[in-house]
């Protein structure tokens, strides 16, 4: 099975960096990032210290409902590009553990599908979970504050 990593959208992330309003309805925070903790959830990289960075209430789902989550990402306050393909992205290849949550179709959560994984393994978990045909995405999150990092589909 080939995996596809979905960031952030663009589009979206244009958006707020020209001030339109997060998932809250409110403009972007504007913080220096102190180089560790601080991944972009749009080009997968972790922001520099000293670099700006927008902080930001973000939903990952297209509308709101109970399993649609809303916290705050990070991303790159400068244009970045959008992360493409399927190796691992560098803000989670030696950090923390992370949480696997999975989904069906209709966003919403695939009870006793998940877990948290080791970076190493996070890819093959992903692939395992996505074996099932009733699961559409997993999103991974931190294990730790449980903010958004990036979702793992099927490619194709």
């Amino acid at each position: 099975m080939t995996l596809k990593i979905h960031p952030y959208a663009p589009d979206w992330v244009a958006g707020i960096r020209a001030g339109e309003p997060d998932a809250y309805g409110k403009p972007a925070e504007r913080k220096t990032s102190d180089g560790s903790g601080n991944p972009c959830r749009h080009c997968l990289k972790m922001i520099p210290v000293g670099k700006e960075m927008l902080v930001v209430a973000a939903r990952p789902f297209p509308e709101p409902q109970p399993y649609a989550e809303t916290g705050p990402i990070f991303l790159c306050a400068d244009e970045c590009a959008a992360f493409e393909g399927a190796q691992m992205p560098e803000c989670v290849k030696d950090g923390e553990d992370r949480l696997l949550k999975a989904y069906g179709a209709d966003h919403r959560i695939a009870y006793g599908r998940g877990g948290i994984v080791a970076p190493e393994a996070l890819l093959e978990t992903c692939e395992e979970i996505l074996g099932a045909p009733d699961i559409a995405f997993v999103d991974v999150r931190s294990s730790l504050n449980n903010c958004f990092t990036f979702r793992v589909s099927r490619a194709g």
